[in-house]
């Protein structure tokens, strides 16, 4: 059996001792060289399981500590990994700028007409049973499609359910985009008419760029919030001490 066929295995097999409560969660699983040694395979072998067991969001790989048990009932229901607004964001950024630059020479006239329609629609140019987020979606799905690739449009469209499905993600996004809506106009429009001139090179450009604009909106948001905590446990711990002066 090959090395890549045997971490499958391996992996199967700590997915049943995890499942069984053998190693329940927040445990540590034994070092590589006990697992080895446990299931007659090559440390490579138990390495690559754990990667992929992390992938899947049921283990937590700690560089220098070890490889820890997570609990299965903060899964998303999808059964995809849990990631926070960074990471997905930087994720979207490489795939869809290449599945931008893919689509290019290949989009049909159909589908840059759709993207123009789609482009209306999160405008409010015109009325649709679409609402402008579903719109936004379909947008970049859209261009998925038009790689005529599946693996591609598989990742992209998992890409957008770790969006929609974590309500931090929902709350940080809709932030985000409602704050910088007609930058995100734009950025659509730029990348549109870049596949309207079958310039990959463009595409791809002008896709990464929409992104990195929403990873620094991001950065924006998330010190604002921070800045909003720290507002917040000022104001209690002045109420607190204001009370407690009182009392005395």
């Amino acid at each position: 059996m090959t090395e890549k066929r045997l971490y499958h295995t391996v992996a199967n097999k700590l997915l049943e001792l995890i499942d069984s409560g053998v190693f329940p969660p927040g445990s540590r699983l034994p070092g590589e060289r006990d697992l080895a040694k446990r299931f007659g395979v090559s440390r490579v072998s138990i390495r690559e399981a754990g990667i992929a067991l992390q992938a899947q969001g049921r283990v937590e790989i700690k560089v220098g500590s070890g490889v820890y048990v997570l609990d299965r009932s903060n899964l998303p229901v999808y059964g995809l990994p849990k990631v926070g607004p960074f990471e997905l964001t930087e994720a979207r950024a490489l795939f869809e700028g290449e599945a931008a630059a893919l689509a290019a020479p290949m989009i049909t006239d159909e589908d840059l007409a759709r993207l123009e329609h789609l482009i209306d629609i999160m405008t409010g140019a015109v009325e649709d049973e679409m609402n402008p987020e579903e719109a936004d979606a379909e947008f970049h799905l859209t261009i998925a499609r038009a790689t005529n690739n599946h693996a591609i449009l598989f990742v992209v469209d998992s890409l957008w359910k770790m969006r929609e499905e974590a309500s931090q993600l929902q709350a940080v996004y809709e932030t985000v985009c409602h704050k910088d809506k007609g930058h995100r106009e734009d950025e659509h429009k730029r990348i549109l008419e870049a596949l309207m001139r079958r310039d990959s090179s463009a595409a791809r450009v002008a896709m990464r760029a929409h992104f990195s604009r929403m990873i620094e909106a991001l950065l924006v948001e998330s010190e604002a919030q921070a800045l909003r905590e720290v507002q917040r446990k000022s104001s209690e711990s002045r109420s607190r001490y204001t009370l407690s002066q009182q009392i005395e």
